[in-house]
């Protein structure tokens, strides 16, 4: 955080010269020592966010490729004749520790196009679906899996 805060300081100022680069270190030490004095920010956080920049990067492309398939799924419920959509709230639990991982699973199930997260309440999640069968399996899916990963790795 504090190589982030140092780079936004020289990248506002448009310009590096030493002056502002010595003014820069000492600016974004000051910050870098607000947040972990009176924001629970720590350095065992800040390496865990970096020990953690392949599990986002790989949930990332995950998220992306469900989200075209649900919109594949979706087109074809939108367009088939034949097809009534059939929209439900689906109840399930999750095993996921972290406030983290559980606000992840919940964007992530929201941003799939078909399904909107309704609730969280401890460990059970309330969601809605255009189709019920979009529902299925919600509780074991690959969003699940790769979260329960990432928090494995925060240990």
């Amino acid at each position: 955080m504090y190589v982030l805060l140092l780079a936004f300081w020289i990248l506002l100022n448009a310009r590096l010269t030493l002056e502002i680069f010595l003014f820069g270190i000492a600016i974004a030490a000051a910050v870098f020592f607000f947040m972990c004095k009176f924001m629970g920010y720590s350095m065992k956080k800040e390496l865990l966010l970096y020990k953690s920049t392949g599990y986002m990067i790989r949930y990332l492309v995950i998220l992306v490729r469900e989200i075209v398939i649900a919109n594949w799924n979706v087109m074809k419920l939108v367009y088939s004749p034949k097809y009534e959509p059939e929209p439900g709230v689906v109840y399930f639990k999750t095993d996921l520790k972290s406030g983290l991982a559980k606000v992840l699973l919940a964007n992530s199930i929201t941003l799939t196009p078909g399904t909107i997260t309704l609730s969280i309440e401890g460990d059970q999640y309330c969601i809605h679906c255009l189709d019920i069968s979009f529902g299925e399996g919600i509780e074991e899916s690959c969003f699940v899996k790769e979260l329960r990963k990432m928090e494995a790795g925060w240990k």
